[in-house]
């Protein structure tokens, strides 16, 4: 077995070099760096994680909590997240809570009591009551895709969700649509349809029908009703893409077609919005850079680095496809 002391005398330089550069620490000059990553390639050398834990202190382990991954978008989160730890050493144990208060709490409880280096937290409006367990106990932990009541005092990196919901809202009125139907998971998605309506035309109608289930299938249901209620819109916005497939499906079951009767606008980006069809014309937020950047901030927590509280808000982008067109 290749040991670090190997790598020392190829690179030319101390072990204590070789654990610094293995152990990401920033006090090695770059060009030593290098030398040292060039010996760990030719000698095919890999760190024990477990004797690295026991120098360290660190048990190599990162617990990530999610509402749910069967919604592609926290599956994504999670999987960037996952590939920004890759040449860090450190594993993933990832729990979901539904929203619920209870699960969340053993959830919480769980992972602290399996002493994890560090915790990534998104928002579900179950998780927030809880932060101060973490807080007391001195453990890193950085929040993520939160859209309401944010804890400034805590380490965010999120969205600018109303700004989301402003480009889809200019991109109809844009194309001419004024009687635009919405289809979303509210009052959660508040920001999105706040921002909806400040991008839309002043003489635009809104028909909002809340779901009752965050899914393909909660879509569906919901976009049946709103074309019973209100079967003279043009266009209709979802507040996630995972809704807006279900939406697709329920629009063809009333006899229309999107985008000819019905354009589709969504909010999100997941892969499978471009997949559906038609492709859905969503706002799409930069998923990956939320990973790196979310991940990066809980390194230099986890390694002795300080970290300011406050909200980083990254911007969206409105991805076009041919899901939406201008009304008949």
């Amino acid at each position: 077995m290749v040991t670090m002391k190997d790598v020392a005398i190829r690179a030319g330089v101390t072990k204590q070099t070789v654990s610094n550069v293995v152990n990401k620490r920033p006090v090695v000059a770059p060009e030593t760096v290098a030398r040292v990553e060039k010996a760990i390639a030719e000698l095919g050398f890999r760190s024990n994680l477990l004797a690295r834990g026991l120098a360290t202190g660190q048990t190599m382990i990162v617990g990530v909590i999610v509402p749910t991954i069967t919604n592609p978008f926290y599956a994504e989160a999670v999987e960037g997240i996952e590939n920004a730890f890759e040449d860090s050493g450190y594993n993933l144990v990832v729990g979901t809570t539904y929203g619920n208060e209870e699960r969340t709490r053993r959830k919480l409880e769980g992972l602290e009591q399996r002493s994890i280096d560090g915790l990534l937290l998104a928002d579900d409006g179950s998780v927030a009551g809880h932060l101060d367990l973490f807080r007391e106990t001195g453990l890193p932990f950085v929040l993520f895709a939160w859209e309401s009541a944010i804890p400034t005092q805590t380490s965010v990196i999120t969205f600018d969700y109303e700004r989301a919901g402003f480009l889809a809202g200019r991109h109809l009125r844009q194309l001419g649509h004024r009687r635009i139907g919405v289809v979303g998971d509210l009052p959660g998605h508040q920001l999105r349809l706040d921002g909806l309506r400040r991008g839309l035309a002043s003489d635009s109608t809104l028909e909002v029908v809340a779901t009752q289930e965050s899914s393909q299938g909660g879509g569906y249901e919901a976009a049946t009703r709103l074309l019973a209620v209100a079967p003279g819109v043009t266009a209709i916005m979802t507040t996630h893409d995972l809704l807006a497939l279900g939406v697709v499906e329920a629009v063809k079951q009333s006899g229309r077609q999107v985008p000819e009767d019905v354009s589709l606008i969504s909010i999100d980006g997941i892969a499978a919005s471009a997949q559906a069809h038609p492709p859905i014309t969503t706002v799409a937020f930069p998923i990956d850079e939320m990973a790196h950047e979310t991940t990066s901030r809980l390194l230099r927590s986890m390694n002795g680095g300080r970290v300011r509280p406050g909200v980083t808000t990254l911007p969206p982008n409105l991805v076009v496809r041919r899901s939406t067109g201008k009304p008949r």
